[in-house]
């Protein structure tokens, strides 16, 4: 069912004056249309960032097909517009509308957003204006959509809170179906003679109660209203319930077979050029490290497989269905899949012949690298990506990755044997008790793998070391420690300038006033919403997109909220402090963080004291 009216307008005055608008008219192969009466609720899946990153997004792919497997529910894709597709539709008066049958937002029952990184938070106030709701939660009467919250960010919800009616952590398979259906009751029993909804101060009322019986039944739902945040000099002081019956604190929503839920094994395929232009399958949730720096390795537990027939029948039925020539595995460390080299080698079994390229994005640096580069090789695959992140071994005990650069660099030796003529690196820079030689050590090593390029090769290999900004993430054992601040980070990224010798090394830091903002706003409290909404009424928009940020804007935006950046970000908080993000689980919980974050302290106080006595 087609919203020909709307599709029209947007024919004639819209899509003819903006960039790239294949991105706009849907129409995608592999795309599901259903009619809207043929089915019981309509669901806008949504991605706050452009069509290119939101359809290489493995998670919105997976959850467009779980849902329209189901008869009675339809779910259909919405994107953020860039600035020029939303000047448009607003000198128009158009909404904001899905992919597939041009519906506007608001004529949905559930809109379901997937938070993947803080910059982007201004994009869903764009959505969510374009598609003719209240920006706020409270504002909303059931004829509006529930709009839900999940992702990463959500492992801190307080900055988005005012702007979501329900916010949820961990496996989104069982916990967006189940909110769907319960809506959808609540709903349809809300209704009036005439099958409409209350209005005013009735209908929000309404919207409350049903809202406090989604906060009541399901442990993974955490509705914000009904938490109300208190503070003490600057920082938060606890969160207090306003409401007896709904739980002090919420659970993750957790997949025990993750082998049990269907792969999409018919995704969309694009008509423009997207960040990712293949198949993905997702081999493995979770990861067997614990890195202290990690939040991922935290909030995907417990670690779960996939069968590898599984893996590979749902691959081939992926390539028959779309014609890509590559395939990717996807997991937060591949190589610890444990049929690893089982799975590798079906893949090239069933695929080669079909000149279908088999890509490992995540390797575990270890000593099964050496092996891995003639397993993994291909005629188009000439590049190695590896994530050490820091240089030396001594901090890597300290962090909990336990690589070593011998491993490291016997894989590159290995990759360099078998056709990979470069390699990319991944640091960070301004980890908890960092030190001069760390960073030296990072282009020692850069340096060192480009030599040993060159005895293999001939010639020195090109590689480059990634060096990202470390942020303190929630529900991690690093949380209560303070971001560096942003004259540590200048230094520190001339200091790795300088240091290198070799041309065929680039060293590549990210933008600080990025990384800075990132901190704010993964580690704020729900004022920091005020200063997200000031940056947005001030035009900020795809700020994801360098291109786009003006930090400043920012910067004037959370002075003008009142927010204390120094203890918000750079502070430490004491061990038994409270935290914005404390009200929300994570498997393990926050004993276990603590006592990771006391052995961390400890160890760098042992690091320190080798570096006086010259160890």
């Amino acid at each position: 069912m087609i919203n020909l009216p709307l599709k029209r307008k947007l024919e004639s005055r819209v899509w003819p004056y903006v960039q790239t608008p294949a991105q706009y008219v849907g129409g995608e192969r592999n795309i599901i249309v259903k009619d809207h009466r043929q089915v019981r609720g309509k669901l806008a899946i949504g991605f706050p960032d452009a069509y290119t990153i939101g359809m290489s997004h493995h998670g919105l792919q997976v959850l467009y097909s779980l849902m329209n497997r189901r008869e009675d529910w339809c779910a259909e894709r919405v994107f953020t517009p860039w600035p020029d597709m939303e000047a448009k539709l607003r000198e128009h008066d158009l909404p904001l509308y899905t992919l597939e049958t041009f519906t506007p937002l608001n004529e949905f029952d559930v809109i379901g957003l997937s938070l993947q990184y803080e910059i982007s938070s201004p994009n869903v106030l764009t959505m969510i204006d374009l598609g003719g709701i209240a920006l706020e939660s409270v504002d909303r009467t059931m004829a509006a959509p529930l709009l839900v919250a999940g992702g990463p960010c959500c492992q801190n919800p307080e900055p988005m809170a005012d702007y979501f009616d329900v916010m949820i952590t961990g496996d989104g398979e069982p916990a967006l179906p189940t909110i769907c259906d319960a809506w959808l009751d609540l709903r349809e029993s809300a209704r009036l003679d005439d099958g409409t909804f209350a209005t005013g101060s009735d209908g929000r009322r309404q919207r409350a109660e049903a809202l406090a019986t989604i906060a009541r039944e399901l442990e993974f739902a955490y509705v914000p209203r009904f938490y109300e945040p208190d503070y003490s000099q600057g920082r938060i002081a606890s969160i207090t319930r306003t409401r007896d019956d709904v739980p002090p604190t919420i659970a993750p929503s957790v997949i025990s077979d993750l082998d049990g839920i269907p792969l999409p094994t018919a995704p969309i395929v694009p008509y423009v050029k997207c960040v990712h232009d293949r198949i993905a399958i997702e081999i493995m949730r979770g990861c067997p490290h614990l890195c202290r720096f990690c939040q991922s390795t935290v909030i995907k537990r417990p670690l779960r497989i996939r069968e590898v027939e599984t893996i590979v029948a749902a691959a081939l039925e992926s390539y028959r269905n779309t014609g890509y020539n590559e395939i990717s595995v996807l997991s937060l460390s591949s190589s610890d899949y444990p049929h690893f080299e089982t799975l590798v080698k079906r893949l090239h079994e069933v695929f080669r012949p079909l000149d279908v390229n088999i890509t490992v994005p995540s390797l575990r640096v270890n000593d099964q690298l050496k092996s891995l580069p003639e397993l993994i090789g291909s005629d188009r695959r000439r590049s190695l990506t590896l994530a050490p992140e820091v240089a030396r071994d001594d901090m890597r005990e300290q962090i909990r990755k336990k690589i070593k650069n011998s491993d490291l660099i016997d894989g590159c030796r290995a990759a360099f044997a078998n056709g990979f003529d470069s390699v990319k690196l991944y640091f960070m820079c301004g980890l908890p008790g960092e030190r001069p030689v760390d960073l030296d050590g990072i282009v020692e090593l850069a340096e060192a793998i480009a030599t040993v390029g060159k005895e293999i090769m001939g010639r020195y290999a090109r590689v480059t070391a990634s060096v990202s900004n470390f942020v303190p993430k929630a529900h991690t054992p690093y949380q209560w420690n303070g971001m560096q601040s942003r004259e540590y980070f200048q230094w520190a990224h001339q200091y790795l300038y300088k240091r290198r010798t070799i041309r065929s090394v680039s060293i590549k830091c990210h933008d600080i006033e990025t990384s800075l903002l990132e901190g704010v706003i993964s580690r704020g409290d729900r004022r920091t919403g005020k200063a997200i909404r000031l940056a947005w009424e001030r035009g900020a928009r795809m700020d994801g997109w360098t291109e786009h940020l003006d930090p400043e804007r920012w910067w004037q935006a959370i002075a003008d909220a009142d927010l204390d950046i120094e203890s918000q970000i750079h502070q430490k908080y004491e061990l038994m402090a409270k935290l914005p993000w404390d009200h929300v689980n994570v498997k393990f919980g926050r004993a276990y963080l603590e006592k990771e974050q006391t052995r961390a302290t400890r160890q760098l106080i042992e690091l320190a004291d080798a570096i006086n006595v010259g160890v």
